[in-house]
């Protein structure tokens, strides 16, 4: 029974199409009840508890900031300004997608949103500037995957609540792998560029990049106001989300004036919607988690490894595989809560820093985003450029490629998420 509930239900589940919250509520719940023999209050119980967490009050906030820039433009505004900087190198016009999608990053904490918002004003310049619609949807939908790594990342928020560790060491963590793997794509699409014979410089001027900073100050603002403010001690990454609308208002209609009252409502239902999503998958796994903890099942893994005596690397190596392929199939918020508390003893057992793999695992899954063939990015993507799957699959491949490439350094290179950390 319990088997059959922890792993043949969810699949049936899924492959009738059940909402992923329900697959993992119900598979938890019928093993609490019925294998278990636990009385029913107990779910509701874990249900409340499981959001009842001050750290995920800054997933909401994220995600309204996120959706005020792009209804206010303020994402326009952040393209030209890197694309004024970087736009006249050959290939620069798709390095400034990687750069504008590490800036809105830093702001917004979501991969989707950094596709649409990225991706519903730069396509069709791509396009005119010779990029093929394989390359640019590509490019696109795998650049909005560093804004799962890059702070402030809802991912990492996520698994600070599922793995108990600090939010804002895990932000610390995530700045210089997103940055590398930001180089690595902007380095890869710059070869791409000249190799495919795109020429897309443009003229640089001194008067056209200040006009760019001047338009694009307040927007750049954001992120220096989040990220000064959360590393500098003034304020908790809570803080620095609910700062963060308001800020991404005010901007928007007061100083851009980009943005109505009735659109700033319209925002912020959709961001309610979204929220929720969001969180009822938080509460199912919650109790997912629980479910899994009284049966053992995280001991148990922990016990076989150190059997084995396996060395961190090829821990790693092994845990990489694994979750390469979870991202391929489950979104990384079901991911990270029902996997993070089950990995942390493991990983600790076998000497590695769980905040450095706190970013390993955030990494896995943000590729997951843009690999076939249940990426979200990929139909995110598809919604926003109206292209055929084949055409994204065979787009985003390469840079699937790119991205395991820094997953490999990522991983094995514990300094580069822990050096600035140890500084701190």
């Amino acid at each position: 029974m319990t088997l059959f509930t922890i792993l043949v239900l969810p699949v049936l589940l899924l492959i009738l199409g059940a909402p992923v919250f329900a697959v993992i509520m119900a598979s938890a719940t019928i093993a609490m009840i019925f294998t278990l023999d636990l009385p029913i209050t107990l779910t509701q119980t874990e249900l409340f508890g499981g959001v009842n967490n001050y750290s995920l009050i800054a997933v909401p906030f994220f995600i309204f900031a996120g959706a005020i820039m792009t209804a206010g433009r303020m994402s326009e505004r952040l393209v030209n300004l890197v694309l004024s900087m970087i736009g006249w190198i050959r290939g620069g016009l798709g390095a400034t997608i990687v750069g504008a999608a590490t800036v809105f990053g830093a702001i917004s904490g979501s991969s989707p949103a950094t596709v649409a918002a990225i991706g519903g004003s730069m396509y069709p310049s791509l396009l005119r500037n010779g990029y093929p619609d394989h390359v640019a949807a590509g490019l696109i939908a795998s650049s909005g995957a560093i804004a799962g790594i890059i702070p402030p990342s809802i991912a990492l928020i996520l698994y600070s609540v599922a793995a108990e560790e600090s939010v804002r060491d895990l932000f610390i963590a995530g700045i210089l792998p997103g940055m590398f793997i930001s180089l690595l794509m902007a380095t890869y699409i710059v070869f791409t560029a000249r190799r495919l014979g795109i020429n897309d410089k443009r003229k640089w001027s001194l008067a056209g990049t200040s006009k760019s900073i001047q338009q694009g100050s307040w927007a750049l603002g954001m992120p220096l106001i989040i990220l000064g403010g959360i590393y500098g001690g003034i304020f908790s990454p809570t803080e620095a989300a609910g700062i963060a609308c308001i800020y991404a208002a005010f901007v928007s209609l007061v100083v851009y004036r980009s943005m109505s009252l009735r659109e700033l409502w319209k925002v912020a239902a959709d961001s309610v919607f979204l929220t929720a999503q969001v969180l009822l998958i938080v509460a199912a796994a919650s109790i997912f988690s629980r479910m899994i903890t009284i049966l053992g099942i995280p001991q148990d893994p922990v016990l076989w490894i150190s059997g084995y005596d396996l060395s961190p690397i090829v821990l790693l190596l092994a845990l990489n595989l694994f979750l390469l392929a979870v991202g391929c199939l489950l979104d990384p918020v079901s991911a990270i809560l029902v996997l993070a508390p089950i990995l942390k003893p493991i990983v600790i057992a076998a000497g590695i820093d769980p905040v450095h793999f706190g970013v390993v695992m955030t990494v896995n899954l943000m590729i997951g985003m843009f690999t076939p063939p249940f990426g979200l990015n990929i139909f995110v993507a598809q919604g926003v450029f109206r292209l055929p799957i084949r055409v994204l699959y065979r787009g985003i491949m390469p840079f699937v490629f790119v991205n395991v490439v820094a997953l490999i350094v990522v991983s094995f290179w514990p300094a580069l998420s822990l050096f600035l950390v140890g500084l701190l």
